[in-house]
């Protein structure tokens, strides 16, 4: 259970309160201090998966911290953009209910049995959104550019990537009740 890839996984997870407490007083410097930290988080997302598939490590624990450890990473950073005023609440909280519904989906379709994987754009969700929170937690014009402007518009990317893959999981969630409920 206290494997490598978990310790990484838990890594990201402890990462998450000082994130959230350098935007809690924003300036240049905690900006740039809550980027590091959560590019740290990010790569860290990487490495704990590649680990895990490498060395033979993968476990249910795992399978159930990882996603866990996104969401709470890019959910936290979320909200405290829209309590700095630097993200529309509707984009976020469209992006938080998606990972609600689809971890709920999860859940009752594993009562049942049913795994539902992450699939390549579930991924490609989640890499957009670090993607995009990246330059919106810097805020502050880097080196005369507003990366904030770059920060919004992946957000925007991101955020019909994160619709279309949560209606890509009630699709297969749904195939996949069909499925089991032709079997009974």
């Amino acid at each position: 259970m206290f494997n490598l890839a978990n310790k990484i996984t838990m890594f990201r997870i402890l990462l998450v309160p000082f994130v959230v407490v350098l935007l809690y007083f924003p300036s240049k410097t905690t900006c740039l201090l809550a980027f590091l930290l959560f590019s740290l988080a990010s790569i860290s997302d990487l490495i704990d998966g590649f680990v895990a598939r490498r060395e033979g490590m993968v476990t249910s624990f795992g399978k159930f911290l990882d996603p866990l450890a996104d969401k709470l990473l890019i959910s936290s950073v979320l909200i405290m953009l829209v309590e700095l005023g630097w993200a529309p609440a509707w984009v976020v909280i469209t992006i938080i209910c998606r990972e609600l519904i689809v971890t709920g989906l999860r859940a009752m379709a594993s009562d049942e049995g049913i795994v539902i994987a992450a699939d390549k754009y579930g991924k490609m969700k989640t890499v957009m959104q670090m993607l995009a929170l990246s330059p919106m937690i810097i805020h502050y014009p880097l080196f005369g550019y507003d990366v904030a402007v770059v920060g919004e518009i992946l957000l925007y990317i991101a955020l019909i990537l994160t619709v279309f893959s949560g209606g890509n999981y009630l699709v297969g969630f749904y195939r996949n009740w069909l499925q089991q409920d032709s079997k009974k």
